[in-house]
C-alpha cells in the first residue's frame, strides 16, 4: 500500500485499509459457519479429525448462501433501524434552531462552509461531556451531544468537537464503524449460540448417525476437532473485536485533523479534549455507542482492545503537525447550583475583603428647578407636609443655601 503524504491522502489510505478490514470482518462470518458446522459433526460422528474436516467443509458449501442471506438481512435490519435503536439507548432527541439556537448555528456555519448537507442535531440528557455522530446515510446522518457538553465549552470548543464528528461523517468513518459493528454482531451471536450448544450440552458426542459402510471414515478425532473448533470461534471472536477498535483508533488522529482543517483553530480543539479527558462516561450507553464517541474512556488490558488512542497521543499530534498549545490537564468548575450558600445573589457575588458597592450618584442634583431658590424646601428635598425651614437630606447629601 503506497505511503500517504497530507490530510487527504492519509483519509484515503484509512478508507482503502478500512474496506480491507470490513472484508476481512465479513470472511469471518463464514469461519464461524465452519467453526459451528465442525463442532456439529465432531459432536454427532464417530469419525477420523480429516473426515470431520472435510465433511465440516462440504456442510460450509451449502451453508454459505444461507450465512450470506442472514447477514445480508441483519444489515437491511440495522440499516433502517439504527438510528432509533442508538436513540433507544441513549435517550437522545433531536433539536431545531428555536430549541439549541447556539449549537444550530455553529454547525450550519460549519456546513455552509464545505457546501455539506447538514445532519440532524440531537441532544442527550446527561452530565457526561461526549458526541457522537451516526447513521448509514445523508437522510440518517445526525449529531449528538450531551448537555454537559454544552454547559462546559465555550463556542470555539463546540465548534471543534461539531466539526470533529463532521469529518467522521464526511470520511465515511460513521458508515463504516456501523457496518462493523454489525457484522461484529451477526459474529457474536453465532459465537453465544456455539458456545451455549457446547457448554450446556445440547449435543452429545458419538450420539448421531453413523454408516459402517463409511470405510474411510475411522475414529477418535472428535475430540480434537471439538478443540478446533472452539479454537476457531474464539479467533474470529478476537479478531471481530480487534478489527473494530482498529477501525476506531486511526480514525480519530484524522476527525481531530479534519476538525482543524474546519475551524482553523487547533487550540479549540485541543481545549475541548482537555476537557472531555476522563469525563466522557456516558451512563447505561452500550459498547458500540463509545466506540462513536470523541473519546471513550473505558479501556483494554494494556491498551490492546482500547477503541479509542489515549488523549495525550491525540493532543501531541494536534501541538506537533497543528502548531496548538496544550495548557495540560484541567478542572473544571463545579456545576451551577452545586456548592453554593443560601444567601441572596448580591451577597454571593461578593468577595471577602472587597469593598461595600454603592449606587453611583453624581455629585450634584441632575436638575436644579428655575425660578426659585434653592433655599426653598419643597424645591430642595424638603418632605412634603413638613413645616417650613425643615429639609431632610437628599442621596447627595444637604441641599445647598445661598
Amino acid at each position: 500500500m503506497a505511503a500517504a503524504f497530507g490530510l487527504y491522502t492519509h483519509i484515503q489510505s484509512n478508507k482503502r485499509r478500512s474496506i480491507a478490514l470490513l472484508l476481512g470482518l465479513f470472511f469471518l462470518v463464514y469461519v464461524m459457519v465452519y467453526a459451528g458446522a465442525l463442532l456439529a459433526e465432531a459432536l454427532s460422528q464417530d469419525a477420523s479429525l480429516d473426515w470431520l474436516l472435510r465433511a465440516a467443509f462440504r456442510d460450509l458449501i451449502w451453508a454459505a448462501p444461507w450465512a450470506t442471506g442472514g447477514a445480508a438481512i441483519w444489515i437491511v435490519i440495522a440499516y433502517l433501524f439504527n438510528t432509533s435503536l442508538i436513540d433507544a439507548v441513549t435517550g437522545a432527541s433531536e433539536v431545531t434552531r428555536q430549541e439549541q439556537p447556539r449549537l444550530y448555528n455553529l454547525l450550519e456555519n460549519l456546513c455552509i462552509s464545505r457546501g455539506i448537507t447538514m445532519p440532524k442535531l440531537k441532544v442527550m440528557e446527561d452530565g457526561a461531556l461526549n458526541a457522537f455522530a451516526s447513521g448509514l446515510n445523508a437522510k440518517q446522518y445526525s449529531i449528538t451531544v450531551t448537555t454537559g457538553l454544552l454547559q462546559n465549552l465555550d463556542d470555539p470548543e463546540l465548534e471543534a468537537v461539531l466539526g470533529h464528528e463532521l469529518t467522521h461523517i464526511r470520511n465515511g468513518d460513521v458508515r463504516m464503524l456501523v457496518i462493523a459493528v454489525i457484522i461484529a454482531g451477526v459474529i457474536g451471536f453465532f459465537a453465544e449460540l456455539l458456545f451455549r450448544i457446547f457448554f450446556q450440552g445440547g449435543l452429545r458426542w458419538g450420539g448421531g448417525n453413523r454408516s459402517s459402510g463409511d470405510s474411510d471414515r475411522g475414529k477418535g478425532g472428535g475430540g480434537l476437532a471439538i478443540i478446533i473448533a472452539i479454537a476457531l470461534v474464539a479467533a474470529a471472536w478476537l479478531l471481530s473485536t480487534a478489527i473494530r477498535f482498529a477501525l476506531s483508533r486511526k480514525r480519530e488522529y484524522l476527525a481531530d485533523a479534519g476538525s482543524v482543517e474546519l475551524t482553523k483553530n487547533p487550540d479549540a480543539m485541543i481545549m475541548a479534549l482537555r476537557k472531555i479527558e476522563s469525563r466522557g462516561e456516558l451512563e447505561g450507553a452500550t459498547s458500540a455507542v463509545m466506540e462513536m464517541c470523541v473519546d471513550n474512556p473505558r479501556e483494554g488490558f494494556s491498551d490492546l482492545f482500547a477503541t479509542h488512542p489515549p488523549i495525550e497521543s491525540r493532543i501531541k499530534a494536534l501541538v506537533d503537525f497543528a502548531g496548538g498549545h496544550d495548557p495540560g490537564p484541567l478542572d473544571l468548575p463545579p456545576p451551577a447550583g452545586e456548592n453554593e450558600p443560601d444567601q441572596p445573589p448580591e451577597e454571593q457575588s461578593a468577595e471577602p475583603g472587597a469593598p461595600e458597592q454603592k449606587p453611583f450618584l453624581p455629585a450634584e442634583p441632575p436638575v436644579v428647578l428655575s425660578g426659585g431658590s434653592r433655599a426653598e424646601p419643597q424645591s430642595a428635598g424638603q418632605a412634603p407636609g413638613s413645616a417650613p425651614g425643615s429639609v431632610l437630606p437628599g442621596p447627595w447629601g444637604a441641599p445647598r443655601r445661598d
